[in-house]
């Protein structure tokens, strides 16, 4: 008995769309990873992208448990000596919603060429409007 083994031409990509409202931003970010990583598939082949396209709208409604909001600390650094800059949550969240999420699911994907590409088929939302209606995604829920 042989591994199967996925090829590009076998790929099957869908759309899904992910209603965020009252989603918590953790256990989100964990199912919108798998999804763009593919793991859900019987087809899932580590080393090749077999993941489904993720719109998430209403990514403004989503909930931080706890005290997280006001604790939770977003740090980067800008590469400039005394550079390290600092982003509360509650601020992130009120300026741009997209990004808490987008940053979270980033930090669960491989971190190569490979996570790149599955970071690209991911398409985030405040609202509960998207750009993706030519492509008719099938609505996710978990």
């Amino acid at each position: 008995m042989s591994t199967y083994v996925a090829t590009k031409d076998s790929i099957e990509r869908k759309w899904l769309l992910i209603d965020a409202e009252g989603k918590t931003l953790g256990r989100l970010a964990t199912e919108v990873a798998r999804l763009l990583r593919g793991k859900h598939k019987p087809t899932f082949t580590p080393f090749l992208d077999t993941g489904d396209y993720v719109i998430v709208v209403n990514a403004s409604k989503m909930v931080l448990t706890g005290n997280k909001l006001d604790q939770k600390v977003y740090r980067y650094h800008t590469r400039f000596p005394t550079g390290l800059k600092e982003v509360k949550y509650s601020v992130m969240m009120d300026k741009n919603p997209e990004k808490a999420l987008e940053l979270a699911v980033k930090g669960m994907l491989p971190k190569n060429s490979l996570g790149r590409q599955m970071f690209r088929k991911l398409h985030v939302y405040a609202g509960p409007e998207h750009e993706q209606t030519a492509q008719q995604p099938e609505t996710y829920t978990f």
